[in-house]
Formats: C-alpha cells, structure tokens, sequence
C-alpha cells in the first residue's frame, strides 16, 4: 500500500473517484469523484436526472459502476457487495418516502431496528435488556420522539415520521448515512427542526443529503456539491455554489 492509498483511506469515510455507470449507451455517472470526511455532511444537489439516485445506488450496492472506486474508511471496496451487506458495514440509507411499520408505536418501531436484534417475532415477545431501553431512549431523545414513544406510527405527522426512520436507521450504527429528500413534504417548522437534527448526527456520522429545498440546505450550513450530466459541475458553500454561473445554467435559473 503506497503513502497516497493509506493517508486518502484514513481520512474519508467515504472515497469515490473516477466512478462510471451506463445504461444502454446512456452515461448516468460520468467520471464522479466524491470525498466525505468522518463526522462531515454534505449537501447534494442538480437538476432532475443530474444522477443523484444512481450515485447512492452505487455507494449501497444496488448499482455496479462500469469504472472508479468506491471505498469505505480503510480499504473496504463497496463495489464488492451487495446491500444487504453494504448496510451491515455501516452504510444506512433512507428513501425520500418514510417506511415506518404504522401498526406498532414510535418505541417498537426503534426496538425492531436495533442492530443485531432478531426476527420481529422474537424482538416484539423478548425482553429488553437495561442496555437496548436505554440506547432505544437516547434515539428517541435525539430524534424528539420521547414524549410520543407510546403512540402509534400511523398517529405521527409526516415530519415525525421522518424522523422515526432515521431513529430507527440510527439503531443500526451505520457510520455514513445517505439521506433522499428529507424535506419533501414537511412544514416550515418541521424542516427547520430536521435540519438541527442533522446537525446533532453530524456530529457521530457522515451524512450525504440529497434535497432540493434551498432554505433547508441553507439551514444545514454545510459544503454543498452540484451535480449535473453524472459528474460534479461546482463544489462549496451554498453561497458560492448559488453564484457559479454554470449552476445557474444548467439548474438555479429554470
């Protein structure tokens, strides 16, 4: 392993360089390379067809890139797996649209996540130890779901609702998180709310968030990188981004 392999591999959790997809002759990612450092987040934004699916289809293994790299912390090459097992190394995403089970309340729904927990079966009917109730309170905390730990799933609001999936993505102990869409479809106060949210996990995880609400990723306050055509048209804060005038091109001013 060279100097150059070993320092790129301590200091991103997440390394993708020089990555290509095709689908039947149609460049959907287009020599993409994206680096996220442990503990950072990172906005992402572009037009529709830009590529933003298919790039997380490749970083969770549902997509095989045709060219690139794409590295988990040290050496763990994502492109070898699939995502069941890209999940378990500790990659977690989550779908623009919540899958929360609405029959079982705000607590079960976090039990039944719980990394390494069994069948739903044998999680509804085995007892927690003192270790699970208490780390299934402090995601509940973080998520601001306490006082509503009793209720029904289907009860919740569509921004509560959001925010138990990510609990329930937390439980699993991923150490990157790919979020879609957070934002789609909440209330003002809910969007601000999910933003400090962020906020707090940043500060354990890396985290991809794909959006296109510009107020929230304005209220995230992180590095933002546009992508346009499969590949990266401009990287930096909101406000840089905002004012390249290929961004608004091809994106900011339809």
């Amino acid at each position: 392993m060279s100097l150059m392999t070993k320092h790129i591999e301590n200091e991103y959790a997440l390394y993708m360089d020089g990555v290509s997809v095709s689908f039947d002759g149609f460049k959907a990612i287009n020599n993409l390379s994206l680096y996220i450092k442990p503990g950072e987040m990172r906005a992402i934004i572009g037009p529709n067809g830009a590529g933003k699916t298919t790039m997380m289809d490749i970083i969770t293994g549902k997509t095989r890139p045709d060219t690139g790299k794409v590295l988990f912390k040290n050496d763990t090459d994502l492109t070898k797996y699939d995502e069941a097992e890209v999940a378990n190394i500790g990659v977690g995403r989550k779908f623009q649209k919540p899958s929360v089970i609405e029959s079982l309340s705000v607590f079960e729904n976090i039990e039944l996540a719980l990394k390494g927990k069994r069948s739903i079966w044998q999680s509804l009917f085995h007892a927690l130890s003192d270790q699970d109730h208490q780390r299934i309170q402090e995601i509940l905390e973080l998520i601001a779901l306490q006082d509503q730990q009793d209720a029904l799933a289907a009860n919740l609001s569509h921004g509560q609702k959001q925010w138990l999936e990510i609990g329930m993505l937390i439980s699993q102990e991923p150490e990157v998180l790919l979020i879609d869409e957070p934002a789609a479809g909440m209330t003002d106060e809910e969007t601000m709310k999910t933003a400090e949210l962020f906020k707090r996990l940043a500060k354990k995880h890396s985290l991809v968030v794909v959006e296109h609400d510009m107020d929230f990723i304005k209220a995230l306050d992180c590095k933002v990188t546009v992508l346009h055509e499969g590949r990266v048209l401009a990287e930096g804060s909101l406000e840089t981004v905002q004012a390249n005038q290929e961004v608004i091109e091809v994106y900011l001013g339809r």
